[in-house]
């Protein structure tokens, strides 16, 4: 089940994007790479399926991502979320929700950073179990939980749609030392994220420079 949902929707996409933009490159991981991406205006960066473990159970927290970088930065994205039929794009109008009083932060249900846990306790925060990272951020985005912290690995596709997404809703969106993402690189592997209401930053960041501290410490 896993393999055919993934390649299924590689399949349907591919198709799509072949039938109606067949000059742009595509990066996915469900296909094989290629440097020409490296050299193209426009290059759609997908995962067709985003959380395939919790599709596979029959869950509803997994995802589809489709993404437009064009000219050095995310233009376009979209997350199709699998539980309730829902598809969240940067043509949303998403408004900034205040923060909960105790903050919750989603973190992966599989592979919980130990690193989230310490950005936890020192936040006073609460965890928040999901799969799929565009689950998560899309999540932050529409106040279901107030932030996404990851550090346990991801490449380009995990995170594009759902990022393009929190940009255009005013998001703050970094590498867990506050770095830019970038996108369309020559290595995909994009290992880490934060996502956060913009007057969260600050504090979100200073915790996870002091776990970091402490695990290079112990």
């Amino acid at each position: 089940m896993k393999d055919a949902g993934d390649a299924g929707a590689q399949a349907h996409i591919a198709a799509l994007l072949d039938a109606h933009r067949p000059t742009d490159a595509v990066l996915s991981e469900e296909a094989k790479d290629s440097d020409a991406r490296l050299r193209a205006d426009r290059v759609w960066i997908i995962d067709p399926l985003d959380g395939t473990r919790e599709y596979s159970e029959g869950r509803n927290d997994w995802a589809v991502h489709v993404a437009l970088w064009q000219d050095g930065e995310l233009r376009v994205g979209a997350v199709a979320l699998g539980g309730p039929d829902v598809i969240v794009t940067t043509a949303d109008d998403l408004p900034l929700l205040n923060p909960a009083e105790r903050l919750r932060i989603a973190v992966s249900r599989s592979r919980p950073p130990a690193l989230v846990e310490s950005v936890a306790e020192s936040l006073g925060a609460e965890l928040v179990p999901m799969g799929s990272a565009g689950v998560k951020v899309c999540a932050t985005v529409r106040g279901e939980v107030d932030l996404y912290v990851h550090g346990g690995g991801q490449f380009e596709w995990d995170s594009a749609a759902p990022i393009a997404i929190a940009r255009s809703a005013g998001f703050h969106t970094s590498r867990l030392d506050g770095s830019a993402m970038l996108y369309n690189q020559p290595n995909p592997y994009l290992p880490d994220l934060v996502v956060c209401a913009p007057e969260l930053a600050p504090r979100v960041l200073a915790a996870i420079a002091d776990a970091m501290n402490s695990e290079r410490e112990a």
